[in-house]
């Protein structure tokens, strides 16, 4: 089905189909009406390089989220994929810009978010990390109902095109029911570091797993992280820690430091003595010392099956118009030695 079949079926003119397809210009309403019933016979999708053609430029997209070398590195895992779809859809006329922030620089956020607007890109990715700074910034988007997609975490209040994320509070629940199944009985206190706690879907993250623990009657000691005015948190400040809980069994961390943990508490873990770290993330370090046996459980959020998912979903939103789902939860994936990628 082409668009010249569809205005011959319709009895209308070429542009006519164009101005319904592209809403845009004035056509009846009855009119529009037997074009569109048409469309949904024969499922007609425009061609989304004529449509660039037509508008004589390329489509324009951006991924804004934290610089790749953040978060040890996890940052970098999601912009793989991204790089990985946006190879895929550049011969349909799609250019994918990215643009990387600092997370602990807000200056930084502000000064790219303006360039953002400026330029008005096509669609954007965004991870809305840091909440309560950057929510002005997507709530102006969604005001314009600016195309937009949430990646790695939500916000709440808000209404992008989609969201591309894990279930924090399984995900947390999920932490506590590993460290029954590798310990038979939690019987000292469960560290929970709330890394990065001012982050949403880092705070659900500690709330599935307290949930658990309540449900379970085991001891929980809680570190909020929120504050810590570090690059990240460091292996100093977890021993730090740790030296001030010394009848621990265990920690789980909210975010991808699980390594960090594992480097502090090399000594608790020498001997018989059990001591469980579990974390987030496949990053390379949790990799290496969970195949060492330093970690032993890593939930992971498949951060490169985001990145390509959040661009194919909005480029089949803006440039194929098709609907998109408006949530898209990634599975809850756990990692042992046993089972780690080589």
């Amino acid at each position: 089905m082409t668009v010249h079949e569809i205005a011959e079926l319709a009895g209308v003119s070429i542009g006519t189909v164009d101005r319904v397809l592209y809403k845009r210009g004035r056509v009846s309403a009855a009119t529009r009406a037997r074009v569109e019933a048409i469309i949904e016979q024969y499922q007609f999708t425009p061609n989304p390089i004529a449509r660039r053609l037509k508008r004589n430029r390329p489509y324009r997209f951006c991924a804004f989220i934290p610089r790749r070398d953040q978060d040890a590195g996890y940052w970098g895992l999601i912009l793989a994929g991204i790089e990985r779809a946006a190879k895929e859809i550049r011969p349909l006329g799609v250019e994918t810009e990215t643009a990387e922030f600092d997370r602990y620089d807000f200056a930084d956020f502000e000064r790219i978010a303006s360039r953002i607007w400026d330029q008005k890109p096509d669609g954007l990715l965004f991870a809305p990390i840091m909440p309560e700074q950057t929510r002005p910034f997507v709530e102006r988007l969604c005001a314009e109902s600016f195309p937009m997609i949430f990646i790695d975490a939500d916000m709440p209040g808000t209404a992008p095109l989609s969201v591309i994320v894990q279930d924090p509070l399984k995900g947390g629940y999920l932490a506590g029911r590993l460290f029954h199944l590798f310990a038979g009985t939690v019987t000292g206190p469960v560290a929970v570091l709330d890394a990065h706690g001012e982050d949403y879907h880092i705070t659900r993250r500690r709330d599935g797993f307290l949930h658990y623990a309540a449900e379970r009657d085991f001891p929980v000691v809680v570190r909020d992280y929120s504050d810590y005015q570090g690059t990240d948190l460091s292996v100093e400040e977890i021993a730090r820690f740790l030296k001030e809980e010394p009848e621990l069994s265990g920690v789980f961390i909210t975010n991808c430091m699980a390594y960090r943990v594992a480097e502090a508490a090399a000594d608790r873990r020498q001997g018989d003595r059990t001591f469980l770290v579990v974390g987030y993330d496949l990053i390379p370090n949790n990799h290496r010392l969970l195949r060492e046996g330093r970690i032993d459980a890593i939930i992971s959020q498949r951060p490169e099956e985001q990145g390509r998912e959040a661009l194919l979903t909005l480029f089949r939103s803006v440039v194929l118009e098709q609907p998109v789902e408006s949530r898209r939860e990634i599975p809850l994936d756990v990692y042992i030695k046993e089972n780690a990628p080589a």
